[in-house]
C-alpha cells in the first residue's frame, strides 16, 4: 500500500556498507577544484581540477590528469566538511601500493551568470 521512500530508510551508521554506498553515489560525478593530502598533520596540494568517480565497487579521485586515489567503497571512511565545500576521505589506496591515505577534495561550484 505504501512505498518506502529512500530518505526514510537512509542509513545513519557511517561504518555500514549501505551508508558508504549511498555516500559514493552522492559523490559520483562531482567536479573538484583542488585536492590536498594530509601527511603528518600538514596539508599539501596534490592536484587541481578533476572529478570524483564511482566505478562498480571502487571510488576514484581523478585530478591533474592522474588517478590520485582509488579505493574500494566498503573500505573507505568519508565525511563532508561542515561548510559542505568538500569531502575528507581516508582509505587504503589501491593505486599506490595499498597505503592508507587521507585526502580532502574541494568541490567546484559552477553557477550560471545573470543576464
Amino acid at each position: 500500500m505504501f512505498k518506502k521512500k529512500n530518505a526514510w530508510t537512509k542509513s545513519k551508521n557511517p561504518n555500514s556498507k549501505r551508508y558508504k554506498n549511498d555516500l559514493a553515489n552522492y559523490l559520483d560525478g562531482r567536479a573538484i577544484k583542488c585536492v590536498t593530502e594530509r601527511i603528518d598533520g600538514i596539508e599539501e596540494v596534490v592536484g587541481k581540477s578533476g572529478a570524483i568517480i564511482k566505478k562498480e565497487d571502487e571510488l576514484i579521485i581523478y585530478s591533474s590528469q592522474d588517478v590520485l586515489l582509488r579505493t574500494k567503497i566498503e573500505d573507505l571512511y568519508a565525511w563532508e566538511l561542515l561548510s559542505l565545500e568538500g569531502v575528507v576521505i581516508t582509505a587504503h589506496d589501491l593505486e599506490h601500493g595499498g597505503e592508507e591515505r587521507t585526502v580532502i577534495a574541494f568541490y567546484s561550484y559552477w553557477r550560471q551568470l545573470e543576464d
